[in-house]
């Protein structure tokens, strides 16, 4: 009977840890997540599965290119978790004019993406904040229309695909 008590509390426990261990890690180092619309085409597919870690942006910058998770901004007046590129900086400025992204005046470089139909005056990206915008440039809700985000909004980093297996890659 003592032996039985013994491996039934030795069960519960590694248990117990078990879905202590998952829960810390979903809530500080990474977690999976679902494309649910076509925001991001041609990067990221409906459907695809990602891991995006949160621990890259807790020592160090966001950068410019990165694909981010985030909880959407109250002038966006959804209530869900956004997935977009970053495509400026606090302190740089961002525009789009005949089909072409500017940074500071400089063309941005995405041969892969579609061309923004529409132009877009030119906004400074204040401290604290970043641009995004989705790849599906005509297809997205994004800084283009509820403006800057603030980084503490940012949840985390798309790292890798992992569904559909045959598109499994790094991000």
């Amino acid at each position: 009977m003592a032996l039985n008590l013994k491996k039934t509390t030795d069960w519960l426990l590694t248990i117990l840890l078990a879905v202590m261990l998952s829960l810390a890690i979903r809530s500080y180092v990474a977690e999976a997540r679902w494309i649910p619309s076509e925001s991001m085409l041609p990067t990221l597919r409906i459907g695809d599965r990602l891991i995006v870690e949160k621990i890259s942006y807790k020592f160090g910058a966001i950068d410019r290119g990165d694909i981010v998770v985030f909880k959407a901004p109250p002038a966006s007046h959804l209530e869900e978790v956004m997935i977009k590129r970053v495509i400026a900086l606090p302190g740089e400025t961002v525009s789009i004019k005949d089909g072409v992204v500017y940074i500071n005046g400089i063309p941005l470089e995405e041969p892969e993406l579609e061309k923004p139909r529409e132009d877009f005056n030119p906004v400074t990206v204040p401290e604290n904040s970043i641009f995004v915008m989705g790849d599906n440039r005509n297809n997205s809700f994004d800084s283009r229309f509820w403006g800057v985000l603030e980084k503490d909004l940012v949840i985390a980093k798309a790292f890798a695909r992992y569904y559909p297996l045959g598109s499994a890659s790094m991000l």
